[in-house]
């Protein structure tokens, strides 16, 4: 699994990864990021008609400044395997072309001309770079990646809707191993400001630019269960998010633990009564923290008999309703923190369906927000 381009059975990496086997010792994860070739080059701010490539990536996939960390997107182990492929048409103020995207250094690399039948705007494709998850993960790596990509294609999409004028399109389709997935970029609009309606804000869905800045997993203990109308609005974004891959669902504490998803109505129904944290943070890596969590949300499915195009589609699609999902519980004064490694998580079972149908493929922890939330790197 060392190579970007090499061929994974992912129905058996998915199988070893969801089983009790645990992970050996650590290996060199190596160079934070791909070693593009060619010199680098900045990216020149967006213009009228023009994509805004420079302020799209900022807002997505730059490394904060001076912490080196590849942010806001979050990746398991802060190890980010997900590498960014720039296909560019007309219209945008890199020339047309094929780049590499270094985001420590907000740089690209021209790797050769564009495609033929390139439209105008830009595709931004994922792929990964294996070794650095494999090196702490080890078996349990692809559906972490997996997981990273989408939620990088979700920061994507976030950035594009700051932009405002921008329509995003994420192709989380599962059909190619290379790349995993991409997002595609029209060109902006070009609406005759005059003749358009005047609003006084953006609609209340659009982020502002800081809080996709500022968004980060906040560390144990999230303590506090969620008012159920906040639980709700959390539940409402993944379902939206989700596009009918996965079913999702959360576990809360406190006064009443119980299972609960969301009904037609968008209100919050009980899928099934208990306490369900402990066994959760059993299942989740043995990461104890889990059994005080004030909620976990959880996106499941993907059956063991899943063929790989269909694994790949349920964890994108699980990154991606996952980090809108987190934007929405941040947004609503929540703590929260992904959770991507579980093991023999087959809930449908553990519920009195069927067996191997209905595993977690991944998770959100959530808590009222707490005096060390300030204190997140």
């Amino acid at each position: 699994m060392a190579l970007t381009h090499e061929r994974v059975d992912l129905v058996t990496a998915l199988a070893r990864a969801r089983s009790p086997e645990q992970p050996g010792p650590d290996t060199p994860a190596g160079p934070a990021v791909r070693a593009w070739p060619g010199p680098p080059r900045g990216l020149p701010p967006g213009g009228p008609g023009r994509l805004d490539l420079d302020r799209l990536l900022r807002l997505s996939l730059a490394a904060s400044a001076g912490s080196g960390r590849l942010r806001p997107a979050p990746s398991a182990g802060g190890l980010h395997p997900v590498d960014a492929e720039l296909v560019v048409g007309a219209g945008c103020p890199l020339p047309p072309g094929r780049y590499g995207y270094d985001p420590l250094r907000h740089r690209v690399h021209r790797l050769g001309p564009e495609p033929d039948g390139t439209p105008p705007g830009a595709t931004v494709e994922l792929s990964v770079t294996p070794r650095r998850t494999v090196s702490h993960y080890g078996h349990r790596a692809w559906p972490l990646m997996l997981l990273d990509t989408g939620h990088v294609a979700a920061a994507l999409w976030l950035a594009a809707r700051v932009l405002g004028n921008v329509e995003p399109v994420p192709r989380l389709d599962g059909l190619t191993e290379h790349p995993l997935a991409a997002v595609r970029f029209a060109l902006p609009s070009e609406e005759d400001p005059v003749s358009q309606p005047q609003v006084a804000s953006p609609p209340a869905d659009v982020p502002a630019p800081r809080e996709l800045l500022a968004r980060r997993s906040v560390p144990p203990p999230l303590e506090g269960t969620p008012p159920r109308d906040v639980l709700g609005a959390v539940l409402a974004t993944a379902v939206r998010a989700s596009a009918g891959e996965l079913a999702l669902c959360a576990a809360v504490g406190a006064p009443r633990p119980e299972l609960v998803e969301l009904a037609p109505d968008g209100t919050l129904r009980r899928l099934a009564a208990g306490e369900a944290r402990p066994t959760l943070a059993a299942w989740a890596a043995g990461q104890q923290w889990i059994a005080d969590a004030g909620a976990v949300l959880l996106a499941y499915g993907c059956p063991t008999d899943a063929d790989a195009p269909r694994i790949r589609r349920a964890h994108l699609r699980a990154g991606f309703a996952v980090h809108l999902a987190h934007l929405t519980a941040l947004r609503h004064g929540l703590s929260a923190r992904p959770v991507g490694s579980w093991q023999q998580a087959d809930l449908g079972a553990a519920l009195g369906a069927p067996p191997d149908r209905d595993w977690i493929v991944h998770g959100l922890a959530l808590g009222t927000a707490h005096p060390d939330e300030e204190k997140t790197p």
